[in-house]
């Protein structure tokens, strides 16, 4: 009998579904830094990131568990799509959320982590980060998404091409155009931006 560390990610998840949680553990442990690490590049919070891991995880289970697992010799491509789908649900999430804002105007979201920096600072990163966004905004739809994918989600141009439902090409064609046409408003506006 094969140890349970040179099982393939098949045999493990056969003998999981049969009730062995050891087998679990080692398909866990044989791919929990790539996949940690795949969520923590995207939502750049430590625990956030450990949050939507374990999520991962109890999704994985279940869908297994569901007898929905389709098994192709697969599975990190496809625990990896689950964690990134968990983290577009909390950037959605996060979107859709009713700002709080204070009697000053302020977003209370950012009140602990704005304690944090010098009033100049705040104010520098304010004008600078709504300067950028406003020039997003001018750009056309589908250079403007792939831009907010790649700046703001961290995602490849795989996954933004996926996402779109484009060819890698488009989506690489796309950023490079926002790009130009970024530096062009920037340029046109005499904006300095640090």
């Amino acid at each position: 009998m094969q140890l349970i560390h040179q099982q393939s990610d098949s045999e493990l998840i056969h003998s999981f579904l049969n009730g062995d949680d050891q087998s679990l553990e080692a398909l866990i442990y044989r791919y929990k830094d790539k996949i940690y690490t795949s969520i923590y590049m995207m939502v750049k919070d430590k625990y956030l990131a450990e949050d939507i891991f374990q999520d991962t995880f109890l999704k994985l289970i279940k869908t297994m568990r569901e007898g929905r697992y389709s098994d192709q010799g697969k599975f990190l491509p496809w625990a990896i799509r689950i964690g990134h789908n968990l983290c577009m649900d909390h950037f959605r999430k996060v979107k859709n959320q009713v700002p709080v804002t204070l009697p000053d105007g302020s977003d209370i979201s950012h009140l602990f982590s704005d304690m944090v920096e010098s009033a100049s600072d705040k104010m520098e990163r304010r004008q600078v980060d709504q300067s950028v966004r406003q020039l997003i905004e001018q750009l056309p739809e589908d250079q403007r998404e792939v831009i907010v994918l790649r700046m703001y989600g961290d995602l490849s141009f795989k996954e933004i091409a996926d996402l779109t439902s484009v060819s890698i090409n488009t989506a690489l064609g796309r950023m490079r155009y926002g790009l130009i046409n970024l530096r062009k408003m920037i340029t046109e506006k005499q904006m300095v931006l640090r």
